[in-house]
């Protein structure tokens, strides 16, 4: 079997929280992540933008800067990025091949081998810094293996309720365990949020900086160009500019610009590493047929709330919105907000994800909407009528992922996906 093949066989064994078997991979590789210097970053939303924009801040001041991040959006060598370049496919499986063994005797479940694997890669290729994004909630994570020199929390939403909690101050608990004494914990975290990063953090004896509290930001311009803005705190002021779209990304940016200060980064690799942040699938703007379109990977109630709010800044008033969705979500509160705003809906779902929501089921949700197979479908439905609205693809970080490809016209991957 193809050692990739073998590696996404191992999803169907699903996500089992705890850091037993993640730690005992670790310690067989050697402990590769004690070779440099991590940086932890959560949070329910935002916590991809706020890691793109670290690694590329890191990268601008000279370091040589790993960026670990989940799902990928349409190829899994995305997830080991180093100054921005994904492995070749011949490393990826030789990288792959060499930690099998090792994560067959340790019983080790794909999310496990994806973070091991991501720090014997990293270590191998001697980063000075690796930004991991955490996968969910924090202190059950595999990330939290690692040892961060700081963290951060990007912000507290609800989402994966039935793994981390039924509200936001139990969901921060769980997030707050990225947290390590006497090193620094930014976040955008808000509210009652707010509050038990507040508690942990004085119970962990963390040193918590919060936007709106330590650190204090200005937006002072947003367009499809990007985000301006100042960022103030006691390490100084500075004003960057963002290509990231949406005035969401103010706190991202923020929380990034304040840790590359609490790093010794100087201000002059901080604006350059801002300014040249990409994350794509995320707001993203592709012109395909004469036709504009906007990816986002908005998959839960408060990501599609911030995705309305930014189409409005942004001047956008009617869409043509494609949705898609999983099955573990809340379906109503994430599609309503953005079928409101459309003039035309159309349900499909991605085509290799087995926990997708039928678009017959989503149907029931917003009745008057049209349905289409799958995205490839559903892009051409879009594009059957002759329209100025912006066309909108979200509901689903892997619908995203399908539909990308198709708008720059490459092959995606074909492995079936569960995270």
């Amino acid at each position: 079997m193809d050692v990739l093949a073998w590696l996404f066989a191992r999803q169907r064994f699903g996500t089992k929280l705890g850091l037993e078997r993640i730690q005992a991979l670790l310690e067989s590789l050697g402990n590769p992540q004690d070779k440099f210097k991590s940086i932890l970053v959560g949070g329910t939303n935002g916590k991809g933008s706020t890691s793109s924009t670290l690694a590329s801040i890191l990268s601008a001041s000279g370091k040589k800067t790993a960026l670990f991040t989940s799902p990928h959006l349409s190829y899994f060598s995305e997830r080991f990025l180093i100054d921005g370049q994904r492995p070749s496919e011949e490393t990826l499986n030789a990288m792959i091949a060499k930690i099998k063994p090792h994560a067959q005797a340790t019983e080790a479940l794909f999310f496990e081998i994806s973070t091991a694997l991501a720090c014997q890669y990293f270590a191998e290729q001697g980063v000075d810094y690796a930004v991991m994004e955490v996968g969910i909630g924090g202190r059950f994570d595999a990330t939290n293996s690692l040892d961060p020199v700081l963290s951060i929390i990007s912000n507290v939403a609800l989402d994966h309720t039935d793994v981390l909690g039924n509200t936001v101050e139990e969901i921060a608990f769980e997030k707050a365990g990225i947290m390590r004494p006497n090193r620094p914990i930014l976040s955008a975290a808000k509210e009652g949020a707010a509050r038990v990063l507040q508690e942990q953090a004085k119970e962990k004896g963390a040193e918590l900086w919060l936007v709106g509290e330590e650190i204090h930001r200005e937006l002072l311009n947003l367009s499809w160009q990007g985000v301006s803005l100042k960022v103030k705190s006691s390490l100084g002021m500075l004003e960057v500019h963002s290509p990231l779209v949406g005035r969401f990304q103010a706190d991202n940016v923020s929380l990034s610009v304040v840790a590359a200060q609490l790093l010794g980064v100087e201000p002059k690799a901080i604006q350059e590493g801002v300014q040249k942040t990409r994350w794509p699938g995320r707001l993203e703007r592709i012109d395909y047929q004469n036709r504009a379109f906007l990816i986002d990977g908005a998959h839960n109630p408060d990501a599609a709330k911030v995705l309305r709010q930014t189409l409005g800044d942004l001047g956008v008033k009617d869409i043509t919105l494609i949705f898609g969705a999983n099955k573990d979500k809340d379906l109503e509160a994430t599609l309503t907000p953005l079928a409101e705003l459309a003039s035309r809906v159309i349900l499909t779902k991605a085509s290799l994800i087995p926990k997708a929501t039928s678009p017959a089921s989503l149907q029931e949700l917003w009745p008057s909407a049209e349905l289409a197979a799958n995205p490839k479908e559903a892009i051409d439905k879009a594009l059957e009528q002759d329209s100025k609205s912006m066309i909108v693809i979200a509901g689903s970080l892997y619908l995203a992922g399908e539909a990308r490809p198709i708008l720059l016209s490459e092959k995606g991957e074909e492995f079936e996906r569960h995270q």
